[in-house]
Formats: structure tokens, C-alpha cells, sequence
């Protein structure tokens, strides 16, 4: 059963725009230009939105595991961006991203990424999302997988995709 209080949040917060401040992260509201085709008017790729935006840790994660340039291309995205917060709950930091095994890092990166460029009704309406590690996120409203994180900030754009902040991580 779909959580409908967790959809009408989401459809608030993705429909105003979304500001993150949890663990210090700033992030710029979503983009709507009328007429234009959604996703036109992202300035920087989903790196360069994690970089500019307080994802610290997810930006190590990705430069570490060899992912910048997957999610620097010209192909569509998705990204559920775990806070910094939710990586340091999960042990995962800044100083010790280089200490994992690049396959665990890949693997748990990939989990986070769905094809194609996915707004906040698409996300919320879906009771599953195909990920790039070929399993499946389910999705209950704003929370995703059981619990292992809620969505906190939606549609945040990219030149290259979507961005959707959560304040947990994703273990496939």
C-alpha cells in the first residue's frame, strides 16, 4: 500500500522547489522554465551539482569508485544523493572513502542511479525503480526501499539529469 501523506509531501516539495540544509548541504531549488523541455535549463552535470551543493562525500565516493565520467555524460539520470550525514552514519566519510573496495563503492554508487531523467511524480508514483546495478529500488511515497532512506529534497536539475536528495544510503 502507497503511503499518500509521503506523496502529497513529496508532490509539496517537488512542486516549490526544494532547499536541503541537513549537515551543512545547500542546495539550490528546482528549475521549471514554461515551454522549455524539462531538464534544459541545468546548468552543471549531477557531479558538478554534488560538488557545488555540499554532497561532499557522495563526490569523493564517485571519483573514487571511477564514476565521475558515468555521471558527467551526456547520458539521462537519476540520482538518489545521499546527504553526508547518511554516509557518515553508514561509516562512510571524506577521509576514509579511499579506504573501501572500489567494487563495493561501485556497486552501492550504482544502486543510487536509475535511467533517464525521473521528476518527483514519476519517483513517487512508482513502486519500483530500475537501478544501474540491475536490482530495483522500491518506492513508498518519499521512502525508499523499506526505510533505508527517505527522499528529503526533489528535483534538483542537472544538464545531464535529476538530482533527489535522501538522508540514508541505499544498500543493495
Amino acid at each position: 500500500m502507497v503511503n499518500e501523506s509521503r506523496r502529497n509531501v513529496l508532490k509539496a516539495i517537488g512542486g516549490a522547489g526544494a532547499f536541503l540544509s541537513l549537515g551543512g548541504v545547500g542546495v539550490a531549488s528546482a528549475k521549471r522554465g514554461r515551454g522549455k523541455r524539462r531538464g534544459a535549463g541545468g546548468e552543471g552535470t549531477i557531479v558538478d551539482l554534488a560538488v557545488e551543493n555540499g554532497f561532499g562525500v557522495l563526490a569523493a565516493a564517485v571519483t573514487e569508485a571511477g564514476l565521475a565520467d558515468t555521471l558527467s555524460g551526456r547520458r539521462q539520470l537519476t540520482v538518489f544523493a545521499p546527504s553526508d550525514a547518511a554516509f557518515n552514519a553508514a561509516g562512510i566519510t571524506v577521509d576514509n572513502v579511499d579506504t573501501f573496495d572500489q567494487s563495493f563503492l561501485v556497486d552501492v554508487l550504482t544502486y543510487h542511479v536509475t535511467p533517464g531523467r525521473r521528476y518527483s511524480p514519476s519517483v513517487v508514483n512508482a513502486k519500483s525503480l530500475p537501478t544501474l546495478n540491475g536490482a530495483k529500488i522500491s518506492v513508498d511515497g518519499t521512502e525508499l526501499n523499506d526505510g533505508q532512506a527517505d527522499i528529503v529534497a526533489t528535483d534538483l536539475e542537472a544538464s545531464n539529469g535529476v538530482v533527489h536528495a535522501i538522508d540514508g544510503v541505499l544498500l543493495p
